[in-house]
């Protein structure tokens, strides 16, 4: 059965995988994120554009996902009727390409919603500490970002 996925179909796949994993991730993390800046604005609505900002912050990793997806699908004209069939090799490559972002854009994701979730809570108490609450679920993403460049600069030329 795998035997019979063409190079377009592996593309496709891997593509798909980008984009499914980092979303699923930067859900999870926004969800948790948002569930504590929900706890702190029933308590103080003004600290409401606080915490809004980062339980957006492990969002990030399935846009990276989804731009991971749209380089590898326009590159080799796969968003349009008639694109040229891709070696199984390059497909695999393509794919190949693609995990880095999925992957780590899955787990960066779900714990920079738990580092969030840390990070709102010190605005909650010390709202003036804003500045250094944000700096912990900004490490995590660095390495979503790190996963973003190995992705793009992997995909192959053809």
């Amino acid at each position: 059965m795998l035997s019979s996925i063409t190079g377009n179909g592996w593309a496709l796949i891997g593509a798909a995988l980008a984009v499914i994993l980092a979303g699923c991730g930067s859900a999870y993390g926004v969800g948790v994120a948002g569930q504590a800046a929900a706890g702190v604005v029933t308590e103080d609505p003004s600290k409401f554009a606080k915490v809004l900002v980062i339980q957006l912050l492990p969002g990030t990793q399935g846009i990276y996902g989804l731009l991971v997806a749209f380089v590898a699908l326009s590159r080799y004209g796969l968003l349009g009727a008639g694109s040229a069939e891709l070696s199984v090799a390059t497909g695999l490559m393509v794919m190949a390409a693609c995990l880095p972002i999925g992957i780590v854009g899955l787990v960066s994701a779900m714990h920079q919603g738990k580092t969030a979730v840390a990070s709102i809570g010190i605005v909650a108490k010390k709202p003036d500490q804003f500045g250094k609450a944000m700096l912990f679920p900004a490490m995590v993403e660095t390495y979503a970002i790190l996963a973003l460049l190995i992705s793009i600069l992997a995909l192959p030329t053809v």
